[in-house]
């Protein structure tokens, strides 16, 4: 009963936080999120650090086993591989903890926090690392199946799905994401938990806490025949079964042994009274076969599916052609050479959100205007930053400063963030199309939610194209949040005549 309650449990909260990357309601969602360790850590929620090393000191490493994705995750790939046959369910054994690899690890994650170095130790945070795995692979898939959901809706005049843009955000961070995938799979797929026990600083901290906690596993000696089964089903390779100990450090209180167990050897009790016999030997069950191939049966067909559909939308979007009205090509816009980033509203500035940030891309995969991705500056590597090539942050919007977890991004209302300035717009004469066109626009000024754009007479000889005055944008920087509006809707091409300036500090106005 006791694996059981831990895999719906954890079933439940890796499903859950999947669905938050794919973009899913975050109003009952979003607290699983925020008690997550390290972003707990960063926001300074001491409310949730305590909740979760008082949960370590009494029960063990639960957390790892039902909370932290990244862990459950490793638990699927490990359980695919188990399903392969006999040998592969029995395939660990006790190994020496490599406390010298766990402290030196931990040590590196501490040191770059102290250092700003967000994106080393965003790269060691298991939470943000399964965030940029699901952001990155998991969401683009998601999104062609739901393309090809919306092709076929739209030839029977249904509008139960609509298509959605599938882009590649940030190459650097992609690439990332893959090699973190590709690392952590095979590790998992050979060894069970051995990122958990020999990278992960969160694993390190709560083995070290474990090591005291009430309730755990324990082998009662005078039950155990020494079959090894419990050792060679143990993922975290921790069950010395020779001299019936476990290393609490590394026990994850999976409660595969209990479960593995044909003596009844093994039972997760309070740890600290005297200890009593264990059941005597149970009678061995006869495995169930149906169950697990109709399961096997039903997951292939399912990815074989999901296959099918992301290789049909992928061919349909590769057909589509980029076009105005079907007669010209778009030329894109260009990213303009920014002096300094732009961090949503709610961040406070840049060093607070560079400090704080874990790199999850959580705020990135439920931004409905497409204006955050991941920075490509080493210094900043992965972490957010707003451009305004797709879309505009709209001053109604506060989905990133709802769902960040680490502190990064502060709660604001729509108020706040209609009255908080993150960076000023700054207009390139030269590139708008009233100078080197001659024709009229005043787009910029039109579409201005603070109304900081004004359109002025050109200096010297007022010019005139059919008997209309020719006017500049000329920008107010002490009303413009910084909202990007003017930048995205500048019809000038390669670059924008106005773009946004970032503010190492932002203020309200």
């Amino acid at each position: 009963m006791l694996k059981k309650l831990r895999v719906a449990i954890a079933a439940i909260f890796f499903i859950c936080i999947t669905l938050l990357f794919l973009d899913f309601t975050h109003a009952w969602l979003g607290w699983m999120v925020k008690i997550q360790f390290i972003p707990a850590v960063l926001a300074l929620n001491l409310a949730v650090i305590v909740l979760l090393v008082l949960l370590t000191l009494v029960f063990g490493r639960v957390y790892c086993s039902v909370i932290c994705p990244l862990g459950i995750f490793q638990d699927i790939v490990s359980w695919v591989n188990g399903k392969r046959g006999k040998k592969q369910k029995n395939r660990f054994s006790y190994s020496p903890a490599e406390s010298w690899l766990r402290y030196t690890f931990l040590a590196i994650f501490i040191v770059a926090l102290a250092a700003g170095i967000g994106s080393l130790a965003a790269l060691l945070d298991p939470y943000a690392s399964y965030g940029r795995i699901a952001s990155n692979l998991f969401a683009p898939l998601w999104q062609l199946g739901n393309n090809f959901l919306a092709w076929i809706a739209e030839r029977v005049d249904s509008y139960a799905f609509y298509s959605t843009d599938v882009w590649l955000k940030s190459l650097p961070t992609f690439i990332i994401a893959v090699v973190t995938f590709i690392i952590i799979a095979v590790l998992a797929w050979r060894g069970g938990r051995t990122y958990c026990n020999t990278v992960c600083p969160v694993g390190t901290v709560l083995g070290f806490l474990s090591r005291f906690a009430m309730f755990r596993p324990v082998i009662n000696a005078d039950n155990c025949r020494s079959c090894s089964l419990c050792s060679r089903g143990c993922k975290a390779s921790c069950i010395d079964y020779k001299n019936h100990s476990i290393d609490y450090s590394r026990c994850v209180d999976c409660m595969d042994c209990i479960d593995t167990c044909k003596d009844g050897a093994i039972s997760y009790r309070f740890a600290y009274g005297k200890k009593k016999a264990a059941a005597g030997p149970s009678a061995p069950k006869a495995p169930e076969t149906g169950a697990g191939e109709k399961e096997t049966g039903a997951s292939r067909r399912t990815f074989i599916a999901s296959a099918v559909m992301a290789a049909s939308a992928a061919t349909l979007k590769a057909q589509e052609m980029k076009l105005d009205g079907g007669l010209a090509e778009i030329q894109d816009k260009k990213i303009p050479d920014r002096q300094t980033r732009i961090v949503p509203a709610g961040a406070l500035g840049i060093s607070h959100f560079a400090q704080h940030c874990t790199a999850c891309q959580l705020c990135v995969s439920v931004c409905p205007s497409q204006v955050l991705r991941p920075s490509t500056s080493l210094l900043n590597l992965m972490q957010p930053e707003m451009s305004y090539e797709r879309g505009y942050c709209r001053p109604e919007c506060t989905k990133c400063s709802d769902v960040c977890p680490a502190g990064a991004i502060s709660p604001v209302t729509v108020e706040e963030k209609s009255s908080i300035q993150i960076g000023h717009a700054v207009v390139i004469r030269e590139n708008c199309i009233v100078e080197r066109d001659g024709v009229s626009c005043g787009n910029c000024a039109r579409h201005c939610p603070s109304g900081a754009i004004s359109m002025v007479s050109l200096e010297g000889e007022r010019k005139f194209k059919h008997g209309r005055e020719l006017r500049i944008p000329v920008v107010n920087v002490e009303r413009c949040i910084g909202c990007g509006a003017c930048e995205n809707l500048c019809p000038a091409r390669p670059f924008s005549a106005i773009y946004v300036e970032g503010h190492q500090l932002h203020k309200t106005i």
